[in-house]
């Protein structure tokens, strides 16, 4: 099994994909049938928008694993450096549970964990919504990194793997990471959302998805609890 990092956080955004098309699929369907008609290509013109949106969506997951990683760092140095790391890595371990439980829609104590980010959302959500209708990449760029901060239980699971990481750079490389695995789903949820939603919304995908989540975070906190001896 793969240590948390920037492996572990591709990971964890492929196995998310259920959850990502809880959360986003709709809105990025949305999106895609709303863009502008251009001369050529049309599914070509499409995957270059969605692209546009999705690496401004990874972007914005990026600068909030290296702030999380650098604060971190940043308080390392008020703590002893190995009880510190080790209290961020048992954290990121049982977010990583909670997150698979609720992934396998085994418990749901993650929405309340998604309700903080309401306040960050509530201030974003008025500039997200005068960019639309999307009429240039650009445009579908900057929409990108403002939706980045749609509360969501699985970025904020993963960005405790970041905190743990006790380093901007590699808070950082966490996040982009873990933006790069969900890249598939919601690209996908833009070009064929119905027939791929209902596939990775199966019961099964869930269970499967959420039970490796699950793994991932025994096996953080068995790393974390083996540093205490």
């Amino acid at each position: 099994m793969i240590e948390y990092g920037v492996p572990g956080a591709f990971l964890v955004g492929i196995m998310g994909a259920a959850h990502c098309f809880g959360m986003c699929g709709g809105l990025v369907g949305a999106f895609s049938a709303n863009l502008p008609k251009q001369p050529g290509n049309r599914l070509a013109n499409q995957i270059g928008y969605l692209l546009a949106y999705n690496f401004g969506r990874i972007l914005s997951y990026s600068i909030a694993g290296a702030l999380v990683g650098g604060s971190a760092a940043a308080l390392g140095v008020l703590f002893d450096i190995d009880i510190y790391l080790i209290a961020l890595r048992i954290f990121a371990g049982v977010m990583m549970i909670a997150t698979g439980l609720y992934i396998a829609q085994l418990w749901f104590g993650m929405v309340h964990i998604e309700k903080l980010g309401q306040g960050i959302w509530h201030l974003l959500k008025p500039l997200a919504s005068k960019l639309v209708p999307i009429q240039t990449k650009f445009q579908s760029f900057i929409a990108g990194i403002i939706w980045g901060w749609l509360p969501c239980g699985l970025v904020y699971s993963t960005l405790t793997w970041s905190v743990a990481s006790g380093s901007a750079i590699e808070g950082a490389k966490i996040m982009f990471a873990f933006g790069l695995g969900t890249l598939p789903a919601l690209l996908s949820a833009g070009i064929a959302a119905e027939k791929l939603a209902t596939w990775v919304q199966k019961r099964t995908f869930r269970i499967i998805s959420g039970i490796l989540l699950i793994g991932f975070g025994l096996q953080t906190l068995y790393i974390a609890v083996s540093q205490i001896s």
